[in-house]
């Protein structure tokens, strides 16, 4: 967390410049109708750079961190600042239909449940150290600050919530990727039931468990995906948190495990430094093998082992996260990226 926040301050003047310049990455133009394809074997895709692209001066975003796809098809993502709406909500198009929120300076993790007009959204905001659940229209149904019950947090301010998953039954675990490490399971009411995790490097420990989500793809024994960011992993826990097994990607730092048919994807927001502006987006096959790598170079193995993958480049600046829709194209806000808009990859 310190270190980007060092890199956030280094690049305040890149992302001032972003605003003016939004379609440049390294220097490179890229224009309306260039079609890049990115991507390898049957998950490939055309770029559009243009999809999410709006005026600044009437919709501004900062960093852009995570985005959700609700029944009627519309697209909610979370951007952080002050001055303007936390939350922006496109149609499929690329149009903004409506913002809203300037409660959440921070707004960070983004999930949603629930059907119909009684969907809601959690959004964490590690800035005010809180997790609020919200309607779809904003406003605010329950507002979580640091958990008391956990001996570990001694002040409200080392609770830095990043991610939340949302069980069926409304119960809901709270990831701290940024503060202390722990994953806190909740009731669908608000009240504390347990807690595990926490620093380290253990293997019920985590080094940055910036995104969790629920893994139903077995109907018979769902579990828990959480990111170990900083170990270029994600592990795999037990509903109860047991921890079940250890998935290593080096050189992929992963922001948080999207679920999607067999699949699971992810956005590597940097494969080497917090200054090195790459990225890539991957999508891995049902047994954790990497098959894709929009964004990088074709996924390789070595004894078993992922070998680092390379940035192309170009495609990436710093992605944070992707959402997946029905025709399995897929939007990908940034972060830190000179206050770009989502990019949309439509699938081949």
């Amino acid at each position: 967390m310190q270190n980007r926040r060092k890199f956030l301050k280094k690049t305040a003047a890149a992302a001032t410049a972003g605003i003016v310049l939004p379609n440049y990455t390294f220097g490179i133009i890229h224009s309306k109708s260039e079609k890049e394809i990115v991507g390898h074997g049957a998950f490939k895709y055309t770029v559009d750079k243009e999809w999410g692209v709006q005026d600044p001066s009437k919709i501004p975003v900062n960093d852009c961190h995570e985005m959700v796809l609700d029944t009627q098809g519309r697209i909610f993502m979370t951007t952080t600042g002050a001055d303007n709406n936390n939350i922006i909500i496109y149609d499929k198009s690329g149009k903004v239909l409506s913002s809203w929120g300037t409660e959440f300076p921070g707004a960070h993790g983004l999930s949603i449940a629930g059907e119909g007009s009684d969907q809601f959204l959690f959004i964490t905001d590690p800035d005010s150290h809180q997790v609020h659940k919200t309607t779809l229209d904003g406003k605010i149904m329950m507002t979580l600050n640091r958990p008391r019950e956990v001996e570990g947090y001694t002040s409200d301010d080392q609770f830095l919530p990043t991610e939340t998953a949302i069980m069926p039954n409304g119960d809901f675990y709270v990831a701290d990727g940024y503060g202390k490490n722990y994953i806190i399971h909740y009731n669908a009411k608000g009240e504390y039931l347990n807690h595990f995790g926490g620093s380290g490097t253990e293997d019920g420990q985590f080094n940055c468990c910036h995104g969790i989500t629920l893994d139903t793809r077995d109907a018979s024994n769902t579990t828990l995906l959480i990111t170990s960011r900083a170990s270029q992993e994600f592990k795999r826990f037990s509903l109860d948190g047991k921890h079940l097994e250890t998935i290593s990607l080096p050189g992929c730092s992963i922001c948080r495990p999207v679920i999607h048919g067999e699949n699971i994807y992810f956005a590597v927001i940097v494969t080497k430094t917090w200054d090195s502006w790459d990225g890539m987006i991957a999508v891995l096959d049902k047994n954790n093998k990497v098959i894709s790598l929009p964004g990088g170079s074709s996924p390789e193995y070595l004894n078993g082992k992922l070998t680092a993958p390379l940035f192309d480049g170009k495609t990436f600046r710093n992605p944070h996260d992707v959402l997946v829709d029905n025709d399995e194209n897929l939007y990908v806000p940034q972060w830190a990226s000179g206050k770009t808009y989502p990019i949309k990859l439509n699938r081949i």
